[in-house]
């Protein structure tokens, strides 16, 4: 991923972490039960730690971190719903006891050879007429316009893995400033772990291009055949680049808000002005049920 590499963390820098002496005692070590116990304690203040960790300039450090963010981030987003949701149709589908009614118009030939040669039916010739609801595509966009270390960065991750966990085969990633970088595109397969690492390693920048973040969803968003298509805007919505992001937000199908909770003036204008829902959050932990109410899961 283009621009992905961030400055690295000195341990003197990494040391302000009030738990950082315990989980890292040592150059190059990582105590995982250390981590354990923090992440028991404070979830929060301890992936904030772990995105920082990502860029230790101690370059085992960072293997290790990098290693258990892949892992852990991915954990931690899978809580909450993850059913599809909306109206469903009947449509034909491959044959599966439990799934409809026999499909008679297409099994056709597969009954009759069935009947020719006093055999049963092969199942996999078979065709029902089953209920089934709308697949859902999600495409994130990642605010990456201010800092991007500890909390944010960690927030970022979260999300990223959240969106992977809910729609793994129809999902996107992008991260803007005052250009988009595409983390994830909606039609190439990615691992989610690699996906977390190249979020982890995003830089910020100081200006903010939401009309065009908005506009590159719909671009990702066009690429599916999903019944349903969301683009998830994690966000304080304060756009510092012209453009019309109303404009490009009444061009998606849904779009749900997800801004810090002592940063949500901008974003609750923005999403009144758009019809969008919004969540607000308090940190990286608070991700997995936000994107589950976003959802409306």
């Amino acid at each position: 991923m283009a621009d992905a590499q961030r400055r690295t963390t000195s341990r003197r820098e990494l040391s302000r972490h009030q738990r950082f002496e315990q989980i890292s005692p040592e150059v190059g070590e990582l105590d995982e039960d250390a981590f354990d116990q923090a992440m028991a304690d404070d979830p929060d203040d301890t992936l904030a730690l772990l995105a920082d960790l990502t860029s230790a300039t101690d370059p085992a450090l960072r293997s290790l971190a990098r290693r258990l963010a892949g892992r852990l981030v991915l954990d931690v987003s899978r809580r909450g719903a993850t059913r599809p949701r909306g109206v469903g149709k009947v449509e034909r589908q491959r044959y599966r006891p439990d799934r409809g009614d026999l499909d008679l118009e297409a099994s056709l030939d597969a009954v009759s050879e069935s009947r020719a040669s006093r055999r049963p039916p092969d199942p996999d010739a078979l065709y029902v007429r089953g209920w089934a609801k709308p697949k859902t595509a999600l495409c994130l966009l990642v605010d990456r316009s201010g800092s991007m270390g500890g909390k944010p960065l960690a927030t970022s991750a979260v999300a990223a893995a959240a969106v992977a966990w809910r729609s793994p085969e129809d999902y996107s990633v992008l991260a803007f400033g005052n250009d988009v970088v595409v983390a994830k595109s909606q039609d190439v397969p990615k691992a989610g772990e690699r996906v977390v690492n190249d979020v982890l390693a995003l830089r910020g920048f100081g200006t903010t291009d939401l009309a065009g973040a908005l506009l590159a969803a719909g671009l990702q968003l066009s690429r599916t055949g999903a019944g349903r298509k969301v683009t998830i805007l994690l966000s304080d919505c304060r756009a510092t680049v012209d453009g019309d992001p109303v404009a490009a937000a009444a061009a998606l199908d849904e779009l749900v808000i997800i801004a810090p909770a002592g940063d949500a003036d901008e974003a609750q204008a923005f999403a009144a002005r758009t019809g969008a829902r919004l969540v607000t959050i308090d940190g990286p932990s608070d991700i997995p049920n936000a994107v589950t109410t976003a959802l409306g899961d």
